[in-house]
């Protein structure tokens, strides 16, 4: 069995989890309340920033010069394509670009990427990917989710654009890039290493659940 899929094994319960939240079921039936999606596109926007780091350290840790490449191509789409929809919601909505870059994480998500950060900071090339590995593989898994169980999502006048990005074969191909070096990386490891990986893998996945729950009834600081 490759190493992914005793993660994807393991996750099914966390992911299951978040599939059935109302906040990603309202994104495919296209009830979610407005002002829970603009709390998700601002915090996600500060998100993605932390978020890119990790690739940038990714093209620190590589040892070969194609994996540099490709991290620093996933670098790019981050900053230039996720980044780039998170802006068109933002103009849409009547939010500057100053409003939207002055945002201040919520305790969760300054506590989730701080996680990712450390681990891709103090750790190998292996555990960076298996912490930040969760959320670009469960938002394909979500697009897909989406587009499957609710036909026509991806015309949704607002929430569209989020499907059709998630739910896309050059997504889901970056997705399948990451999986397969982490596949490879894992293999041979002895199984003390490998309980570390997954362990990130399900830390940062429980940080998922957590995020859409702050997204969709907010989180704020208590005093």
């Amino acid at each position: 069995m490759k190493f992914s899929q005793r993660l994807f094994e393991r996750v099914q319960g966390i992911w299951g989890k978040i599939h059935q939240h109302p906040f990603v079921a309202g994104l495919g039936t296209g009830e979610l309340p407005v002002e829970s999606f603009i709390r998700y596109m601002k915090q996600d926007y500060v998100y993605l920033i932390d978020y890119s780091k990790l690739y940038a350290l990714g093209v620190v840790k590589a040892e070969d010069e194609k994996t540099m490449a490709t991290f620093a191509k996933l670098l790019a789409n981050i900053l230039h394509g996720e980044m780039d929809l998170h802006r068109k919601y933002a103009e849409r909505f009547g939010i500057t670009s100053e409003e939207l870059e002055e945002t201040k994480p919520l305790p969760n998500n300054l506590a989730y990427t701080s996680y990712m950060l450390k681990v891709a900071q103090n750790g190998s090339l292996e555990e960076l990917i298996s912490a930040l590995l969760p959320c670009m593989w469960s938002y394909w898994e979500i697009g897909k989710m989406l587009a499957k169980t609710y036909p026509g999502s991806s015309e949704h006048p607002l929430y569209g654009d989020w499907v059709t990005m998630y739910s896309s074969d050059e997504f889901g191909g970056l997705s399948l890039w990451m999986i397969d070096i982490l596949d490879r990386l894992a293999d041979g490891k002895p199984e003390r290493e490998l309980a570390i990986l997954e362990e990130h893998f399900l830390t940062t996945s429980r940080f998922e659940y957590m995020f859409w729950e702050m997204a969709y009834a907010g989180g704020e600081w208590p005093v």
